[in-house]
């Protein structure tokens, strides 16, 4: 293949490379627990929580019980795991009922039960569990609030496991089980108590810390929420609490090996490849004018990577909302503001996608851009700046033709952005 016949397929052969190598089964054949004296029982939240399920299913030789939350639209058929799905990334109904159940599952069990935790990115708004004074509504608000202010996802979360009586660890520490969390990582970095804000790892966050995101990004919480997190109430178990000494976690999958997958096919295909990083995070229209600089230094001075070359990275970036009704999430807004920065540079090619095959609320995956994206959306009558003003990528990417649709892929290890330069 060369890089004119089809980038596109090119890059999407190395989205397809990091997917597979993201693949749950993987890990979970690696990591299967001892068999215990009494029950196993498998919960578990995310996005491909269900396929997690069906992996652990496949490998396990032994009873199996339990139940996972995922996404609307994201379960898949297994034989002794119950699925329930529920909204995401806006809390619902479903969610708390299905986190309500988690807690009742493992309350039950006793010291020689074993409870194989199987979680993934997505699990924070799957498992609404408000404290006391505290609405869903309120959890609602909350989750709006952060996803719109801007906030990197770990600040995200140490605000959200200190509003809830799940997260930050509470589900594990509600039972006297051992507990193993096999955990997908969606996380910059891979800290398996940032994975779903924590449900069964705990981590050092204090409610304190919390306060300050919340100073920090202006979010307007209700006075109850603030209450509540000026009250020990709020205080999340801490790695060092007994009640975890028999616990232990694993990250079965990350970024960082879905990188590698990527490049390692990339050469196979005869094109050089760098990975600048699987930890980036920051505002997508920023980010990406620093990948599009990157690209341009190549394509015009052959530095600091000589063509052909495609740049990997990976991470979590962030949206701040500027519009009202735009649609669109951060791999969309970072491929528009791609597009604006490498206008008319024909030799640039970039895919930007989430890993799990939704890109913030609706159905793509991400999107695909190059140096003609923003002549082709004038042709359709749309203005890029607008758009991306706007925060209404999906919009502008829908009319000319340039979504990238996945459908679910069972896994989620985050943002993955491919920038072919030739």
């Amino acid at each position: 293949m060369t890089i004119t016949a089809a980038p596109r397929d090119f890059l999407k052969s190395l989205f397809d490379a990091a997917v597979r190598a993201a693949d749950p089964l993987t890990g979970i054949k690696a990591r299967l627990p001892e068999k215990p004296k009494g029950r196993t029982v498998v919960i578990g939240a995310g996005k491909g929580a269900a396929q997690m399920a069906q992996a652990l299913e496949s490998v396990w030789d032994g009873p199996l019980e339990g139940l996972v939350v995922t996404r609307y639209g994201y379960g898949c058929d297994t034989r002794h795991t119950e699925i329930i799905e529920a909204a995401h990334p806006v809390p619902d109904a479903a969610g708390l009922a299905a986190a309500r159940r988690l807690m009742e599952t493992v309350n039950q069990l006793t010291e020689d039960d074993l409870v194989i935790a199987l979680v993934c990115g997505g699990g924070s708004a799957l498992l609404p569990a408000p404290p006391e004074r505290l609405t869903l509504e309120d959890e609602i608000a909350l989750n709006e609030m952060l996803l719109a202010s801007g906030a990197p996802i770990s600040a995200m979360n140490v605000v959200r496991k200190h509003l809830s009586t799940i997260k930050g660890g509470r589900l594990a520490a509600a039972t006297k089980a051992r507990v193993v969390s096999l955990i997908v990582s969606d996380i910059p970095g891979d800290n398996p108590a940032h994975v779903a804000s924590g449900p069964t790892v705990p981590d050092g966050s204090t409610r304190h810390e919390a306060l300050e995101i919340i100073r920090q990004y202006g979010l307007q919480l209700p006075q109850a929420a603030l209450d509540h997190l000026n009250s020990p109430k709020a205080d999340a178990p801490r790695p060092d609490d007994p009640v975890f000494s028999r616990h232990e976690h694993h990250i079965i999958a990350s970024a960082g090996v879905s990188l590698e997958a990527a490049a390692a096919q990339a050469k196979e295909q005869g094109i050089e490849a760098a990975i600048l990083s699987d930890a980036i995070e920051g505002e997508s229209r920023d980010v990406a004018l620093v990948h599009a600089a990157i690209a341009r230094e190549v394509l015009g001075r052959n530095r600091p990577f000589s063509k052909p070359v495609v740049i990997l990275s990976g991470g979590e970036t962030t949206v701040t909302l500027r519009g009202k009704g735009g649609k669109g999430g951060r791999n969309g807004e970072f491929a528009l503001a791609m597009a604006l920065a490498i206008d008319g540079q024909q030799d640039i090619h970039v895919l930007a996608a989430d890993t799990d095959g939704i890109d913030g609320s609706e159905d793509n995956a991400g999107a695909f851009a190059d140096g003609g994206t923003v002549k082709r959306l004038r042709t359709a009558g749309l203005d890029a700046r607008r758009l991306l003003d706007g925060n209404d990528s999906y919009s502008g990417f829908a009319a000319v033709g340039d979504l990238f649709e996945t459908g679910p892929t069972g896994t989620n290890v985050n943002d993955f952005r491919a920038i072919l330069i030739g």
